[in-house]
């Protein structure tokens, strides 16, 4: 006997466990909401073992894997095979908001047993505030940090005023063309296939997992990266990030 598949849901494009460079949002934000839930839990009951191992749990997933991160195996064995897979993003700023989260929770629950509670109940309130926003509206402060941090890193007009030829030999010599910095599993950089595609303007497009060094050379710390060049592969525009 077989059983159908709800028209509604998607077969994964992305192995949760493999493929870690990229998350399904509805993963993280499902991450957010836990972490906030608990973090609220620890200040309305004067709970600081709650953030402890909150943070405790944060720590693993991120030293360890998905395979050890509950709300992660909760998401991806329990819900996601029953609503199927939301749009991917870069796992990275995620990552950095789970980080602080570990670090902050620990931070309160430690001021609390040295004798700091209002100290400790105030941080972890921020990281519960902060935490069931990104869940309920999808802002997420530790991801915005990363995406400016990254840009301060890597992406500055110095890298991009303009692309070596050499490293672009698809190009055509059109007026203006696209060259796009992108990943097969990510969704935004679909999103800018078909928008760039719809110009008419030749598009090339560089996976940052088969070419590493250009990511490199080049400062790309998010994909998608998109640049209008010139033929000598002068930067026109920068259209993302």
């Amino acid at each position: 006997m077989t059983t159908a598949i709800p028209s509604g849901l998607r077969a994964r494009s992305a192995d949760p466990w493999r493929d870690t460079d990229v998350i399904d949002e509805r993963a993280a934000r499902f991450g957010q909401a836990t972490t906030g839930i608990v973090a609220l839990l620890g200040v309305l009951l004067g709970w600081p073992l709650a953030w402890a191992l909150m943070s405790a749990q944060l720590l693993i997933g991120l030293t360890l894997g998905r395979r050890w991160c509950i709300p992660c195996v909760a998401y991806f064995t329990l819900l996601q095979p029953r609503f199927g897979e939301g749009r991917l993003e870069d796992a990275r700023p995620p990552r950095l908001a789970n980080a602080m989260g570990t670090a902050f929770l620990g931070s309160a629950a430690l001021l609390w047993w040295l004798g700091v509670p209002a100290a400790g109940t105030a941080i972890a309130g921020l990281v519960a505030f902060l935490a069931l926003v990104s869940a309920s509206t999808g802002f997420c402060a530790g991801c915005e940090l990363y995406r400016l941090t990254a840009r301060l890193r890597g992406i500055s007009r110095t890298h991009h005023d303009r692309l070596d030829p050499s490293d672009l030999p698809d190009l055509d010599g059109a007026p203006r063309s696209f060259v796009e910095f992108t990943h097969p599993l990510c969704a935004e950089c679909q999103d800018w296939d078909r928008r760039l595609t719809a110009t008419g303007d030749p598009l090339l497009k560089v996976d940052v997992r088969d070419r590493p060094d250009l990511a490199r050379k080049y400062g790309i710390a998010l994909v998608p990266t998109v640049v209008a060049v010139a033929p000598d592969g002068e930067v026109l525009e920068r259209l993302a990030p």
